[in-house]
């Protein structure tokens, strides 16, 4: 079966836990269809570059699957009908990223949430 990397946008109201079940729901489409989804992350509520829907934030989470073309239609078809999805992507990939992807691996080297390293405050190292 084919590799697909999915990454929805979910409305900025919404709480973690409802982020968390509209990504399992995708699991459980890929599962009904006889997939895999190796790896899920979630990336965090996210800045938009533009209001989406008077959105002016995101949650954002990926999926990493093995999974045939007729589940990701019906993943498509299912994030066009629900309204906490304000925007989705899908990518058709020739194998998985091993370990975090690069968003990941950006908060980490950042050292979590809007921590600037490298200078003190009076500009020495």
């Amino acid at each position: 079966m084919p590799f697909y990397e999915h990454v929805f946008i979910a409305r900025q109201d919404l709480s973690q836990a409802q982020v968390d079940a509209l990504a399992e729901t995708v699991t459980n489409v890929i599962g009904e269809y006889k997939g895999q989804v190796h790896k899920t992350e979630t990336w965090g509520l996210k800045q938009l570059a533009y209001k989406i829907q008077k959105n002016r934030k995101g949650h954002y989470v990926m999926l990493s699957a093995e999974v045939s073309g007729e589940a990701i239609a019906e993943i498509e078809r299912q994030a066009a009908i629900n309204e906490d999805i304000i925007r989705w992507m899908t990518i058709k990939v020739d194998e998985l990223e091993k370990g975090p992807s690069v968003m990941m691996r950006k908060q980490e080297r950042r050292g979590g949430r809007g921590e600037r390293g490298g200078r003190d405050r009076d500009g020495e190292e």
